[in-house]
C-alpha cells in the first residue's frame, strides 16, 4: 500500500522538520520550496515540477518561498509503483523516479 500526502504552506510559516519513516518522494506541485536534509552539504530549491528522494530515518527541515507552496509526499513499499492508483492512471510526476537535484 502506499501513502501520497499533499500539503500548503505559506510563506511566514515556521520552518518545518519531518524525520522520514519510510524512503519518500517529496514533489512540488506548486510554488518554492527550501529543504534541508540534516547531513548534506548543501540545501535545495525546489520549484514547481521537481522532486527529490527522502531516505528512511533522515530529517528534513522545510520552508517555502514568497509565494507559499504547495507539495506531496508519496511512500510505500519498496516495490515497484503500480500502474494504477485506486482504479485510475497513476499521475506521470508520481510514477517516474525523481531527478537528482
Amino acid at each position: 500500500m502506499r501513502e501520497v500526502r499533499v500539503f500548503e504552506l505559506e510563506h511566514g510559516e515556521p520552518v518545518s522538520a519531518w524525520r522520514v519513516a519510510r524512503p519518500s518522494i517529496f514533489k512540488v506541485i506548486s510554488g518554492n520550496v527550501w529543504l534541508t536534509v540534516e547531513g548534506e552539504h548543501e540545501d535545495h530549491w525546489l520549484a514547481a515540477g521537481e522532486s527529490i528522494e527522502l531516505a528512511r530515518g533522515s530529517v528534513a527541515w522545510i520552508s517555502t518561498g514568497q509565494a507559499g507552496a504547495r507539495f506531496a509526499l508519496a511512500s510505500g513499499s519498496q516495490r515497484k509503483l503500480p500502474a494504477l492508483l485506486f482504479g485510475w492512471p497513476m499521475p506521470g510526476w508520481l510514477a517516474r523516479r525523481p531527478q537528482a537535484v
